[in-house]
This record gives C-alpha cells, sequence and structure tokens, in this order.
C-alpha cells in the first residue's frame, strides 16, 4: 500500500511538472506570436483587405501588360488576360476558404496550409522556397520600378538638370524601405497600403487617359514585326513566353493572401472568410478596372512600338506623366512591404525559435534592414524590368497562383473524379503548368540576352 500510495504521488508530482511545463510552453508561444508579424494583431476590418489585396496585385505588372499584348495579339491578348482573371479569383477564392477548414484551427501563413495538405516536411519543401522566390523576387522587381520611375520622374520635371544612373534612384527608393520596414506587422501598415493603392489607381487610369489622350503613335501596326526590320520565329516564340510570364506576374497576391487574413478576427458566427472574401471581390473589381483599360489602351495607342513600362512610353503632357510617375513610386513603396512583411515573419521565427536569438527592437532592426539592403543590391545588379517580370512571373507566381491551390484543394478535400470540381481544379493546374513552363523559359533567355550587352552598376 505505502509503495502503492508512493508512486502515486511520484505520478502526480511527474504529470503536475509535464503540465507545468506544457503552460510554460504554450505562453512562450502564445509570447511569440504576439511578437511575430502575421499574428500580433488580429482587429483588422474588411476594407484592410481590400487595400492590402489591391497594394499586393496591381503594381508593377500593370504597366507591362501592353508589351505584353504586342506579342499576344488583339484575340490571343485578351483571352489570356480574361482568362487569368478568372483563374486566378477562383483559386484566392480558394485559399479564403481553406484558411479554417479546420474548425478551431487557422492557417496563418501560406506554408501551414502546405504542410496540412502535403505533410509536415514536404509541405515546408513545396511552399517555402516557392514563396520566398516570389516574395524575394517582387521585392527585387520593386526595387527596380521605383528606381525606374523615381529617374523618369527626375529627368521629366528637371530636363536641364545632371542626370544619374538607374542604380543611383534604386538607392533612393530602397532608403525609404530602411525605414519603413521596422513597422512590426500588416495593420501598422495599412496607412501605406491605402496610399499606394489609391495610387495604383490613379497611375493606372493617367496610363490609359494618356495613351488615348495622344492617340495612336505614327505608322503604328499590330502586327508580330518589330519595327525597323522582321522579327524572327524564335524572337516571335520567346517573346510570347515572356510575356505569358509578364502576365502571370500582373495577376498575383496569392503568396500574401493567408497572412492577409490571419489579421482579420474570427468567430463561429462570423469567420474570418466573409469579411475577407468581401475584400478581395472589391480588389479584383479594382484590379479589373485597372488592368483591361491601361492593356488595350496602351496596346491600341502604341501598337508593335510599346515599351516593356507604358509610362516610359509616354511624353506629354510632362507634368502629368511626372505625377504618373510619383504615383508608381507611392506604390510600390507599400507594395514592397507588403511582400516584405511575410519574409519578416519567417526570418523571425526561424532566428528566434531555431537559433533562441531574443525577439526585440534589435533583432528586427538587423533583421529587417539586412533584406532591404540584399534586395537593393540585386536590384541594382539586374535591373532588367520585363525580363525579371517574365521570369518571376512564370517560376514562382504561376505555381503558387495559378495551380498550387487547387493541388491543396484536391489533396485536402477529395473531390470525385469527374465532377466539376475536380475537372476545374485539374485545367487550372494543366493550364498553370503550362505557363510556367513557357514563360520561365521566356524571361530567362530575355534576360541572358540583355545581361550580355548591359553595363553594370550605372
Amino acid at each position: 500500500m505505502v509503495g502503492n500510495h508512493g508512486m502515486s504521488n511520484g505520478s502526480a508530482t511527474i504529470e503536475a511538472e509535464k503540465e507545468n511545463g506544457e503552460g510554460v510552453g504554450n505562453t512562450r508561444t502564445k509570447d511569440l506570436d504576439s511578437w511575430l508579424p502575421m499574428t500580433a494583431n488580429r482587429s483588422a476590418k474588411w476594407y484592410y483587405s481590400a487595400f492590402h489585396n489591391v497594394t499586393a496585385m496591381v503594381g508593377a505588372g500593370v504597366l507591362s501588360l501592353p508589351h505584353a499584348m504586342r506579342y499576344l495579339g488583339w484575340g490571343p491578348g485578351v483571352v489570356v488576360l480574361v482568362l487569368s482573371w478568372v483563374i486566378t479569383l477562383y483559386t484566392l477564392w480558394q485559399m479564403v476558404e481553406m484558411h479554417e477548414m479546420v474548425p478551431g484551427r487557422r492557417f496563418d501563413r501560406y506554408h501551414e496550409l502546405g504542410q496540412y495538405a502535403f505533410g509536415e516536411k514536404l509541405g515546408l519543401w513545396i511552399v517555402v522556397p516557392q514563396q520566398l522566390i516570389v516574395e524575394v523576387g517582387v521585392d527585387i522587381v520593386y526595387m527596380v520600378t521605383g528606381g525606374q520611375s523615381l529617374q523618369k520622374f527626375h529627368d521629366t520635371v528637371c530636363k536641364n538638370c545632371k542626370s544619374f544612373g538607374k542604380s543611383v534612384w534604386i538607392i533612393v527608393f530602397a532608403s525609404a524601405h530602411f525605414v519603413l520596414s521596422q513597422l512590426p506587422n500588416f495593420n501598422s501598415i495599412v496607412g501605406v497600403s491605402v496610399a499606394a493603392a489609391v495610387m495604383s489607381l490613379s497611375y493606372s487610369t493617367i496610363a490609359w487617359a494618356a495613351s488615348a489622350s495622344q492617340g495612336q503613335t505614327d505608322g503604328i501596326s499590330y502586327s508580330y514585326q518589330e519595327p525597323g526590320h522582321r522579327i524572327t520565329t524564335p524572337n516571335l516564340v520567346f517573346g510570347i513566353f515572356t510575356s505569358l510570364g509578364d502576365v502571370a506576374f500582373a495577376y498575383a497576391g496569392h503568396n500574401v493572401v493567408l497572412e492577409i487574413q490571419a489579421t482579420i478576427p474570427s468567430t463561429a458566427e462570423r469567420p474570418s472568410k466573409i469579411p475577407m472574401w468581401r475584400g478581395v471581390v472589391v480588389a479584383y473589381i479594382v484590379v479589373a478596372i485597372c488592368y483591361f483599360p491601361v492593356a488595350l489602351v496602351g496596346y491600341w495607342a502604341f501598337g508593335n512600338q510599346v515599351t516593356d513600362n507604358i509610362l516610359v512610353a509616354l511624353r506629354h503632357p510632362s507634368w502629368l506623366i511626372a505625377a504618373a510617375n510619383m504615383m508608381v513610386v507611392i506604390h510600390v513603396i507599400g507594395s514592397y512591404q507588403i511582400y516584405a512583411m511575410p519574409v519578416f515573419d519567417m526570418l523571425e521565427t526561424v532566428l528566434v525559435k531555431k537559433m533562441h536569438f531574443p525577439p526585440g527592437i534589435l533583432l528586427r532592426l538587423v533583421t529587417r534592414s539586412l533584406y532591404v539592403a540584399f534586395t537593393c543590391f540585386m536590384a541594382v545588379t539586374f535591373p532588367f524590368f520585363s525580363d525579371l517580370l517574365g521570369f518571376f512571373g512564370g517560376f514562382a507566381f504561376a505555381p503558387t497562383t495559378y495551380f498550387l491551390p487547387c493541388i491543396m484543394w484536391l489533396a485536402i478535400y477529395k473531390p470525385k473524379t469527374w465532377s466539376l470540381s475536380w475537372i476545374t481544379n485539374w485545367v487550372c493546374i494543366i493550364l498553370g503548368v503550362l505557363l510556367m513552363l513557357v514563360s520561365s523559359i521566356g524571361g530567362l533567355r530575355s534576360i541572358i540576352k540583355d545581361a550580355s550587352t548591359y553595363k553594370f552598376y550605372q
């Protein structure tokens, strides 16, 4: 009896210690969650979702759409634009629905959903590399876009001033992010996001309105022939491939949608998917208002002479073009922060959980500043605007935007073979894989071609 009683006391002590340890662990986890960018604040409104999604989607990509039309042509170009809008809206709806598909659990990060669909280790290896390529790649492209637009603004406003190379303007653009990157989470950058969303709608309107006002350029042609000489078949094929990547880049935003939804409060009576979807619908209406007029009117005005950035092609009125370029700068400042925030979350999670750095201001200052410096360096080194869009659009955006949500949907919900859901998802997967392959090839080829004649660090 005594022995049993002793064992009973020992077991009780062990259980108490175990419970105490779990309590401490849970407390630490909650403390860390309250510090990390994605889970620190869950008080966002539905219109925060709209602003963040517009800022994430409408960006550098819209300016390249007329150039994409230059290789795709009227018929195929319109079909690709509309089909991409429909497919990406569908896959975005899937992401919103899957955020809370398990009762009592929220998938606050893209890789957490991947882990649930494919397993703990495989999910990480499938999602994290692609998500990082997307988010870091976009931030590099936005560094280039911001520097290019600042340069255009300076040259337009001060025609007699000394001209500086693009690298200088990229560094000037990066300087703002050393400050803004210290904002702790999504809700803290909502003001930046609102300004960016308004700017995106404004400069998109200026881009197509100014193109329409200028009218068609002299000697305009909508054939596939390049100005001055006949285009070869390989150049035409690779141009089409790159253009498909440009379109894929334009319809992006899925990589941060779960992270945006994580900031919205959720209850059993009103799950977060309701306000989130409301914001997404508003965002996609804005996307259509921005994209289709810019692509179609820009191509109508310039034909096969259109440049890879429609604002660069516009000449007058100079004050309006300068204003539009400054709007682009403000917008991509916000877009950069939207795509950087999940990266900050990943870096800070690894540093605190795996490498046991203490969470705090110093860790955040050093980590985020190094990230901004890295993306600035890469932008200065590889400032091939349209080629970067094509390559990253195909290699990274196509999987995470066009078909990875469909694969996860099939893995989790397992719809009946040959049902409407099954067929729809497989069509999206096949189109997405083809888009990934051809646009990656086109973008990479263009980067190699331009790099062979480009003078670095100008």
